[in-house]
């Protein structure tokens, strides 16, 4: 019993030690949180002053920059004021001294009357222009200083809009004036900066002996030497009464080429029979071909052309065989490719593409099995299936409007085409029908009424038409040209173009005795 009395009282000491420590804890921590709460309320008040301080400091700065700025906008609105009070000022002097002349000059004329009025007039717009400037400030000093300032920014650009206006049709007009004279400036510079041989094809070569006896042994018993140098070759051999010579007869360059060289190799060594003969020929294609690609491939080089691909360039070889109306087509397509790279270089485009263009722009009428197709559509589908440059295909198809231009190179090329082509001595025509040509011509202008002479030039370039001025007048003489030159282009086949001129002039003479 007792030892259960003395557990029974340790017990209860112990809950009483706890409890005791319990609120010393909990005394602890609300002494605690109150210095907490104390710190922070301190802080919160030194934060909120600093605040305080902070946004009066914001508040005096904003309204300096305010009163800044209102100031400034009264400043301008004074210098305007002033400006409008000098010009008022202005205006009132000129119209006392109007005023006075008007009183100086009264009773002079009726015609200076009415000058006068007319200067009434106006000073009456000057003043209405004046009151309307006034009452515009006077609604613009009711406004907000952003809504002033709008308002001036709009009348700065109206007026920025109109000298621009004004500007852009000067500069338009300027253009129209000079870019006539601008483009054959640049025409004639690429002309005289391109130099170019002159050669001139035709459908039949000479072959010349050394003597009569050397015919017997080409034509062979029976002509059978003659007709297998005609099979192999594919060109007609005549053997006529021309002395000392066979003239060898085909439309092909490259195919009479080969038998001219054929036949000098068979003379030379002197065995001429069929065997050798095919032997030969063999041998002189073969290496027309390899020259062939050798000239190509010099023609890029000394024109600076990379890249190209091998059958193109085989292609470029084959037109120094090729002529077009008497002009060789290589001669022409290097001088159409260096007009070209001038001209583009002139015109700030890229002259390398240029180049490249000019000189494929033929390229369709060299390829060894010949389509259906214009010889500018063809040239297009070789440069696309070779990958060339789109801007090239493009100038190659469209250099006689055969598809449409889709850049700048495209005109350029057509361009240069007709220079080559046109250019005196560039090719050759029958004079039969050079002749014919420049009758129909003079015909053709002589049926129209009014005219009374007519005169072809310039090699059938310029045709002169002269008509008499009692007759015709000059909006006639405009339409008589346009008329003239229509029906020249659809009833008429010719190289390059043809200038028109119709003259109309009205003469007086008399005599000093």
């Amino acid at each position: 019993m007792t030892v259960i009395l003395i557990v029974i009282g340790a017990v209860a000491g112990g809950g009483l030690g706890v409890l005791l420590t319990t609120n010393v804890l909990r005394n602890q921590l609300l002494s605690k949180s109150q210095a907490v709460l104390k710190d922070a309320e301190e802080k919160g008040e030194v934060i909120k002053k600093e605040k305080i301080l902070q946004a009066k400091e914001k508040y005096l700065q904003l309204k300096s920059e305010h009163d800044k700025q209102v100031s400034e906008q009264n400043n301008k609105l004074q210098t305007v004021e002033q400006k409008l009070k000098q010009r008022e000022q202005v205006l009132t002097q000129k119209v006392e001294e109007l005023q006075k002349k008007s009183n100086e000059l009264k009773g002079v004329s009726e015609n200076l009357n009415n000058q006068i009025e007319v200067l009434h007039k106006r000073q009456a717009e000057v003043e209405k222009v004046y009151k309307d400037s006034v009452s515009k400030l006077e609604h613009i000093a009711g406004m907000t200083a952003e809504e002033a300032k709008q308002s001036l920014v709009d009348m700065m650009k109206e007026e920025a809009r109109a000298e621009a206006s004004n500007s852009i049709m000067d500069i338009v007009e300027e253009a129209k004036i000079t870019a006539n004279e601008q483009a054959k400036k640049i025409v004639i510079q690429s002309i005289q900066r391109t130099a170019t041989e002159h050669a001139i094809e035709n459908t039949v070569s000479v072959f010349n002996l050394e003597n009569e006896e050397v015919k017997g042994r080409i034509i062979g018993r029976e002509g059978r030497n003659i007709r297998t140098l005609e099979n192999l070759t594919g060109v007609e051999v005549i053997v006529d009464d021309s002395p000392d010579a066979i003239i060898l007869s085909g439309f092909d360059p490259v195919r009479r080429e080969i038998a001219r060289l054929s036949l000098h190799k068979l003379v030379t060594d002197g065995r001429i029979h069929p065997a050798r003969i095919e032997e030969v020929v063999a041998k002189t294609r073969k290496q027309i071909e390899q020259e062939i690609a050798e000239v190509g491939k010099r023609t890029c080089i000394d024109l600076g052309i990379l890249n190209m691909n091998h059958e193109l360039t085989r292609m470029v070889g084959r037109m120094k065989y090729r002529s077009s109306y008497g002009q060789n087509l290589l001669q022409h397509s290097r001088e159409v490719a260096n007009l070209a790279a001038t001209m583009a270089a002139e015109l700030g485009l890229n002259p390398k593409l240029a180049k490249r263009a000019g000189l494929l722009h033929d390229i369709g009428k060299v390829p060894e099995n010949e389509p259906d197709l214009p010889h500018a559509l063809l040239g297009m589908q070789l440069a696309e299936k070779y990958k060339e440059h789109p801007d090239v295909c493009n100038a190659i198809g469209a250099h006689h409007d055969e598809t449409e231009m889709k850049s700048l190179i495209a005109p350029i090329i057509q361009v240069c085409d007709a220079i080559s082509g046109a250019r005196p001595g560039a090719r050759r025509e029958v004079v039969e029908a050079y002749i014919n040509r420049l009758n129909k011509l003079e015909q053709m202008a002589m049926t129209y009424p009014g005219v009374v002479k007519t005169y072809a030039i310039q090699a059938g370039r310029e045709l002169r038409v002269i008509v008499g001025a009692d007759k015709i007048n000059d909006a006639e003489a405009v339409k008589l040209s346009y008329d003239l030159s229509r029906q020249i282009q659809n009833e008429m086949t010719y190289p390059g173009q043809i200038k028109v001129t119709v003259i109309r002039e009205t003469r007086a003479i008399n005599f000093a005795k």
